[in-house]
Parts: structure tokens; sequence; C-alpha cells
């Protein structure tokens, strides 16, 4: 499911850019009451909430009608792909999801197959081992979003221990696919109700942001705005041909990337107020018509070049161009690899050992210790933390609500649903807070196989959680992420030719629309990234110390940029724009 990557702000030396390179950077503490603060909700949590349920319902209902509970497993498999693609347009959206019911279903595959060939717990937990750290590195590379690999490591480690023969394989993964497409429905149905939601609560976000940069222009709220309108931008790129609606939005991102590139503290009159962002945000929010305000100076022209970049994503060039991305982040000095190995390391000794302690099927420790492996040591501490105290009070509820859901079949249906909806309803509060309500879903879909000695699935649960937490946090700490500090270089590197290409072209009177548009997306993209880089290195032990200065000094250099661009809107210099990767 869901997470909020907390990370630990850097060290404030003042050592030369020569020498903090040269040093290796010390063990950073781990507070654990970050890690288990509430947070708000998220804007859309009830949207994945509401489609799960849904998705879940009609084969559920379905199997019970028919007297084949005992197959909801795979039925499940396909229903919780519809948890992905919410964030996305549903141009997008309809893609990624189909995406994501053929890989469960691969991943399904491979387990059930090797589940029919063996009964060996060792092969068993390397299969699950393999497949964790595969599903890990592509869900991160192809950045599918919440909730991540999570889901796919739940489903194949659990069909790995589940008892299969091979002439059942073409029937179960028949049932997969029928509920993966279910899901698919369900995820793209909302289309034919707003089909531009998705991209108007992206644009709301940005203007939200930028009301806040445009009140308080500090660098949190800065860096905010500009990932809040690179993420618009996007959003709107990805989504089908333009529409007014999309041209209005398009607009409202003008004003927001103007407001976050020369914010004037304590706002103004104009544009930037930020009171009229906000009021521009909540408009776009609601379902009513889209705000439409005067239009900046040069937004003829930026809207131009988006049209221009659009057409180019969509070209055989751009999407070669895609791929070319995908197989960087996935080939050899790619910095998912270690994260990779991390999960492989973590799942296969968590396995072993509750293996080694007499657990059966020892699948949820897998599931932990994949769920442990983020982006960098912190981030780890953090989920090992919010994983082991939200399971440990998920056995209590699933202890108290159990004689309910064996008073019969229906009743069990129901509880299952109930909690599918809880744990996406409170999971982007906090994981902690979720894991309470997914831990006694997870052992209820046991029971449809039959009725199990509750004493014997909450031991097995409580040993699972603590060994699999223990050896994916002592996976994530033995295997270091030394790439994450040459990620930091490369952004670097980025950031520069960047700045230095929208000086250029802006003060080229000669330079084409669409050149000057995308050299300022170009810049905006890299500042994000630069930023996402340095929070990842942040996170991360042992290793050469960051070139903090350098990092502040090549932000504060690129939001100069921006802000000089913005400052000489007009015919000809229009405000900063940024695009798609």
């Amino acid at each position: 499911m869901s997470d909020t990557p907390t990370c630990v702000g850097r060290r404030s030396g003042r050592k030369p850019p020569s020498a903090v390179r040269t040093f290796p950077s010390a063990v950073r503490g781990l507070p654990p009451a970050s890690a288990l603060r509430l947070s708000r909700p998220s804007d859309i949590w009830f949207k994945p909430a509401l489609s799960v349920v849904v998705a879940s319902a009609v084969p559920h209902l379905t199997l019970l009608a028919v007297g084949r509970l005992d197959l909801v497993m795979y039925t499940m498999a396909g229903s919780l792909c519809a948890l992905y693609g919410h964030g996305l347009p549903y141009a997008r959206r309809a893609r990624a999801v189909a995406g994501v019911v053929l890989g469960m279903a691969a991943g399904l595959a491979v387990s059930l197959v090797t589940a029919s060939l063996t009964g060996s717990t060792a092969v068993l937990i390397a299969v699950g081992a393999l497949l964790a750290a595969a599903q890990k590195v592509l869900c991160d590379a192809t950045r599918i979003g919440p909730p991540g690999h999570v889901i796919f490591t739940f489903v194949s480690s659990a069909a790995l221990f589940a008892p299969q023969r091979p002439e059942q394989i073409p029937s179960h993964l028949a049932l997969t696919l029928g509920a993966g497409a279910v899901a698919w429905l369900v995820a793209v149905a909302p289309a034919l109700l707003r089909r531009e939601g998705p991209e108007r609560r992206a644009v709301a976000r940005a203007l939200e942001a930028a009301a806040a940069c445009a009140a308080d222009p500090g660098p949190r709220h800065r860096n905010a705005a500009a990932a809040a309108v690179h993420a618009a931008w996007q959003c709107l790129l990805a989504s089908g041909r333009p529409t007014p609606v999309r041209r209005s939005l398009e607009r409202l991102v003008v004003h927001a990337e103007a407001a976050f590139a020369a914010p004037r503290p304590g706002g103004g009159g104009g544009a930037a107020d930020p009171d009229r962002l906000r009021a521009w945000a909540a408009l776009t929010r609601a379902r009513g018509p889209v705000p439409a305000p005067s239009a900046a100076p040069g937004t003829a022209d930026e809207l131009s070049g988006i049209d221009a970049e659009r057409a180019a994503l969509r070209a055989p060039e751009g999407r070669r161009a895609v791929r070319r991305t995908l197989l960087r982040r996935l080939g050899p000095g790619s910095p998912l690899l270690p994260v990779a190995v991390r999960t492989l390391a973590g799942c296969a000794l968590a396995g072993h050992l509750c293996a080694t302690l007499g657990v059966g099927r020892p699948y949820w420790a897998i599931v932990t210790a994949a769920s442990l492996c983020q982006a960098n040591i912190t981030l780890s501490w953090n989920r090992a933390l919010q994983r082991t105290l939200g399971n440990l009070l998920g056995v209590l509820v699933f202890a108290a609500v159990l004689p309910v859901s064996r008073t019969g079949p229906l009743a069990l249906v129901c509880c299952c649903l109930f909690f599918s909806f809880a744990a996406e309803a409170l999971i982007t509060r906090n994981y902690w807070l979720g894991s309470v309500a997914v831990t006694p879903m997870a052992l209820l879909v046991l029971e449809f196989g039959g009725a199990q000695p509750a004493g014997e699935l909450i031991g097995d649960r409580v040993l699972d959680t603590v060994i699999g937490a223990a050896a994916g946090f002592l996976a994530a700490t033995l295997v270091t992420n030394r790439r994450a500090a040459g990620r930091v270089e490369r952004a670097l590197e980025a950031t520069r030719r960047a700045r230095a290409e929208a000086r250029r072209t802006g003060a080229d009177p000669g330079a084409a629309p669409a050149d000057r548009d995308r050299a300022r997306r170009a810049l905006t993209a890299s500042l994000v990234e630069l930023r996402e880089a340095g929070d990842t290195a942040a996170g991360e032990w042992w290793q050469r110390a960051l070139p903090e200065q350098r990092l502040l000094a090549a932000e504060q250099a690129g939001h100069r940029t921006l802000a000089a661009t913005a400052q000489r809107r007009g015919p000809t210099v229009r405000a900063p724009s940024i695009g798609a990767e």
C-alpha cells in the first residue's frame, strides 16, 4: 500500500565542495517518533478504497453463489490490481492497469508452476525471493506508484505455498485474468462521469503548492511547488487530446509555475496572490467549471510549446526515448539494483529463518522483508517500525473478528471487503495504521480454504512479522547503496546542463518557442530529480558524504534562472514550464 517517505535532513557542515566527497558519511540517527506520526489522509484516499471493494465484491459474491469460495485467492490476485493508477489520467491509466494485470498474472503463473513441480521449502523460498526482487525493481523502474511491489509479492509468495496441481493452473490463471478485467473496468469507469478528474486534481495540487510558495517562498515550499507543477504537467501531457477543459487547466498551470518560479513574499494582488491561487484550486477540484483566469503574457506560445511536446512524446522517436529511459533504469549501474539485491537477500533470509523455526508457510515473512526494502536505510527503518507495529496490532484485531467471520460464508466475505476498504482508507495516514487492517484481511483469506486453528495462525503471523522485519532491515543495513551518491553527481551535472540551456535559449531572440519551453521544462524537471536524488542519498548509510553545498548552490541557481525567465515573460519569453520525462 502507499506510503509517505520521511527522510532525515542533511548536515550543515562548511566543508568546501572539493573536500565533502572524500570522507565517509556518519551513521545517522533513526528516530521512531517521525515514523509513527499520523499525517493528513490523501485527497483521493476513497478512490482506491472503493475501487478495490467493488472489484473484489463481484468475483467474491460470484464464487459465493456457486459455492467455490476456496478459489478466492486467485480472483483476489486480479481484484487487487484496482489499487493501481489512481493518479494517472484515464488514457494512461487504462494502459497501466492492463500492464499491472498481466504482470500480476505472470508472477502468479511462475508461483503456481513452481508449487506444482516441487514441495521443497528451500526452492519455494528461493523462487519467492527472486520474484520479490524482480517485482521491486520493475515497479520502481516503471514508476507505477502506490502500492508498488508489495501487492505483487503478497500474491506470488502466498501462491507458492498453496497446494497446486499442473492441470489446475490454466483455470486458476483464468480466474485471475477475469477478476483483473473487472478491476480494469472499475479503474477506468469513472472516465464516463468525469473525464478530466485526474488532471483537475493534479492541477489543484499544483495551485495549492504554488499558493504556499507565494505566501512563504522558502526552500521547502519552493521545492514542493516545483514537484507539484512538474506532476501536473506530466498528468496533462499524458492525457488525451486537448479539450476545452484541459486547455483551461494548462493555463492554470502556467499561473502556478509563474507563482513558484518568481514568488513575492506575502503574495500580492496579481495572479501570484496566495488567496487567489487557493480559490482557483478549490474551484478546479470541485465539479463545476474550471476557472478561466486572464491569460498570462506568453500563454499562447506556452501552450503551443506544450502541444509540440505532446506530439513529440507520441511520435515513434518519443516512444523509443521512453523505452531507452526504462532500459537505463534496469541496466548495469542503475541505483535500483542495490535495492533489488537488498530485497533478494532480506526475503531469502526471512523465509529460511521462519522455515527453520517451524513455520510451514513462511510467505508472510517474505512479504514483510520485501516491504522493508525502500529507497534508503532510513526509509527501511521507518517501514520496519510501521510494519511491525501494524501487524502486531492487526493480529489482535483478527482475533477479535474471527468469531464473527466464522458465522457463515457471507459474513467472511463481508469482513474481507470491510478490511480491504479500511486498509486503503487508513494507509495514507501512516503505513502502520493501514497494516492494522491489512493483517486481518490477509489472515481471513486463509479462512476461505477452510477453518484453521486461530492460535496457530496468530502465532505464525507474529513470528513471521518479527523475523521478516529483522531480516529485511539487516539486509538493508549490510547491502549498502553506494550508487545513491553517484545518482546525486549525475543529477548535479544534468541540472548544470539544463540551466545553461535554459539561459541560452532564453537570451536568444531567434530561438524557437518550442525550444525555449523544452529547455525550461528540462530545467525544472532536473531540479525535481536533484531534490529526489539528494533526499534518497541523505538517508543512506556508509557512503561518501554528500556534496551539500553543491546541492544547495545548484538548487538556488536553478530557481534563480526560472525566476529570471518568469520575470521576463512576454511575447518572446514565457513562463517556465515542466514536462514529462
